[in-house]
């Protein structure tokens, strides 16, 4: 017999998803190119190619999007990252 799956286990993905309170916000600007924007995204968010290209793409049509998720800890200094490198980005 299988041992029944114990509750805390979902209760710990439930508090992982919940500790992401904050997201950096990436806004479109009309300075850097897509190139850039694509390789901070990979550098410092930790993003895949392609997601790094399709929040660029999403930025630049919606006008901003949201990233990266997490805690504020972990968000400042990726998000300071992205402002060293010139884009415009805050957190919320």
């Amino acid at each position: 017999m299988d041992a029944p799956v114990k509750d805390f286990e979902l209760d710990e993905i439930i508090e992982s998803a919940n500790d992401e309170k904050y997201a950096i916000v990436l806004y479109n600007d009309d300075v850097n190119p897509f190139d850039h924007v694509i390789n901070c995204l990979v550098k410092y968010c930790k993003h895949t190619g392609h997601q790094a290209e399709q929040c660029a793409l999403l930025v630049h049509h919606k006008g901003k999007y949201a990233v990266k998720g997490g805690s504020m800890e972990v968000l400042e200094p990726i998000c300071q990252s992205l402002l060293d490198n010139l884009l415009s980005a805050k957190i919320e």
